[in-house]
C-alpha cells in the first residue's frame, strides 16, 4: 500500500524507490491506490476474488483432465480450507498475484499429459504465464527451471516446444527491461534485481509455527501419495499428473529457501499440490468414520487453529503485526522515510524518500557504488527531501558522512532522529 502510494506520485521502482517487490506487482498496486487509496477492504477483497479464482480453476483443471477416477469438487472444498491456514494468504500480496499466473501454467503443463499432438499455444502459454508470475514476484523465477525440466522429462517437449515456452517466459521479463530503458532506469534495476536475492531475511515468523499448524494436512498429503502411488492403479497420464504435482512441490520447497520474506502468506505456491495429494486421500480412503472426521477437521479445525493461534500473536505483541505507537517523531501525514525493520510510522505517514525495503536497502548502501550510483543517492535524497528520516541504527547518519553534501540538507534533531533544515 505504501509503495502504491508512493509510485501513484509520478516515481519509479527501483529508480527513485528501494523495494524487493516485482515490478509488475509494483503496477498494479499504484492501480489499486489510484482507484481506492488507503482503503484496506479493497486490499482484502480483490485478494479473496484471486483466491476464489484459483480454487475455481485448479478445480476445473482437475475435472477437464481426468486427472481424479471421478469428477468431484472436493480440491475446491478442500483448496478454499487450506487458503486459511493464515490470514495473510487471502489478503493481496505480489506472492498472491504470481501464484495466480502459477496455477494458469501448472494448468497448461496438465493440459499437455493428454494432448497427442504438439500445440504451440499451450506451450508458449506455459511460458507466458512463468513470466508474468515472474514480473510479480521475482522469486517465482524458480518455475523457469521447473519448467524445463517437466517440459523435458515428463511432458516431452520436442527443441521447438522447448524454445517456444522460453520467449513466453523472457517476454514479460524483456518489456520490464524495455520499460525501465525507456525512463532512464534500467541500469538501478541490474544493480537492485541482485541483491533482491542475496540481502538479509526478513524471519517474520518461526518455522516450527507453521510446521505445528500444518501438520495435519501434511500428513493427509503424505498418506494420499503413498496410497495412490502403491496401492491404486492409475493410467499413464494420472502418472505423468502426479509427476509434475511432486515436482511442482519440490521447487516449491527450493523457492522457499530462497525468498526472504520468511511469512505465512508466501506459503500459497505450495496449495495446489497439496490440494491434489489430500484429495487423494478422501477419494479413497475418505468415505470411513477416520475419513468423514479428517475432513471436517480439516474444513473446520485448520481455519479455526489459524485463527486461535495469529489471534494469540497478535495479542502478545509479535513483530508480524504493526501497531501505531503512542509516541511519534513526525505529524499525522508527513512525508517520511524509516530506516528500521519497524514500519508503522506508515500508518499514519506516508513514504517520502527512496528507501522502503531496509534489509534491501542495508544491503544497497553497503555495496560498493560508483560515483555516478552515489551522484544518484544523493539526487534522489535532494529531490525528494522527506521531511523526517527515522534512523535508530545510525544507517543514514553513515550516509551523511559519506556523502557531506547532505549535511546541508538534514539536520539530527534527536538521536536517530533527522529533520529538513
Amino acid at each position: 500500500m505504501v509503495l502504491g502510494e508512493r509510485l501513484s506520485e509520478g516515481f519509479f521502482l527501483y529508480q527513485d524507490v528501494i523495494d524487493d517487490t516485482g515490478p509488475i506487482s509494483a503496477g498494479f498496486f499504484t492501480f489499486v491506490h489510484f482507484i481506492f487509496g488507503r482503503n484496506t477492504l479493497a486490499y482484502e477483497i480483490i485478494g479473496r476474488l484471486l483466491v476464489l479464482f484459483q480454487v475455481i480453476y485448479w478445480n476445473s483443471i482437475l475435472i477437464r483432465y481426468r486427472v481424479f477416477e471421478e469428477n468431484t469438487y472436493l480440491p475446491a472444498i478442500i483448496m478454499a480450507a487450506l487458503f486459511h491456514f493464515s490470514f495473510d494468504m487471502s489478503g493481496l500480496s505480489p506472492a498472491l498475484l504470481g501464484s495466480t499466473f502459477l496455477v494458469l501454467a501448472l494448468g497448461q503443463l496438465f493440459s499437455q499429459t493428454v494432448l497427442q499432438k504438439e500445440t504451440s499455444e499451450s506451450t508458449l502459454l506455459i511460458g507466458l504465464y512463468g513470466g508474468i508470475a515472474t514480473g510479480f514476484h521475482l522469486n517465482f523465477g524458480i518455475f523457469l527451471p521447473y519448467m524445463i525440466f517437466v517440459g523435458i522429462a515428463i511432458s516431452g517437449f520436442s527443441f521447438r516446444q522447448l524454445i517456444l515456452s522460453l520467449i513466453g517466459f523472457f517476454l514479460p521479463i524483456l518489456l520490464v527491461f524495455v520499460f525501465y530503458y525507456w525512463n532512464n532506469g534500467l541500469s538501478e534495476t541490474l544493480q537492485i534485481w541482485p541483491l533482491i536475492f542475496t540481502y538479509e531475511k526478513y524471519a517474520y515468523q518461526p518455522i516450527i509455527s507453521w510446521v505445528i499448524l500444518g501438520a495435519f494436512p501434511i500428513l493427509l498429503a503424505l498418506v494420499g501419495y503413498f496410497y495412490s502411488t502403491v496401492f491404486r492403479g492409475s493410467t499413464v497420464n494420472q502418472q505423468k499428473q502426479r509427476q509434475l504435482t511432486i515436482f511442482w512441490l519440490i521447487f516449491s520447497v527450493l523457492e522457499f529457501i530462497l525468498l526472504k520474506r520468511q511469512a505465512s502468506f508466501e506459503l500459497v505456491i505450495f496449495l495446489p499440490g497439496l490440494t491434489y495429494l489430500i484429495t487423494q486421500f478422501f477419494l479413497n480412503l475418505g468415505r470411513g468414520f477416520l475419513g468423514k472426521l479428517a475432513f471436517l477437521l480439516l474444513l473446520f479445525g485448520l481455519p479455526v487453529a489459524g485463527w486461535w493461534y495469529w489471534n494469540g500473536e497478535a495479542n502478545a505483541g509479535s513483530a508480524y503485526f504493526v501497531r501505531p505507537k503512542s509516541e511519534s517523531a513526525f505529524k499525522p501525514g508527513e512525508k517520511i522515510m524509516v530506516l528500521s525493520n519497524d514500519p508503522s510510522a506508515f500508518l499514519e505517514a506516508s513514504l517520502g524518500g527512496p528507501f522502503l525495503n531496509f534489509q534491501l536497502t542495508k544491503a544497497y548502501l553497503e555495496s560498493d557504488k560508483t560515483l555516478a550510483e552515489k551522484a544518484k543517492i544523493f539526487q534522489n535524497l535532494s529531490i525528494q527531501k522527506p521531511k523526517t528520516v527515522i534512523d535508530p541504527d545510525g544507517n543514514f547518519k553513515a550516509l551523511l558522512e559519506e556523502l557531506p553534501a547532505l549535511k546541508n540538507i538534514y539536520r539530527e534533531s534527536e538521536p536517530g532522529i533527522f529533520r529538513l533544515k
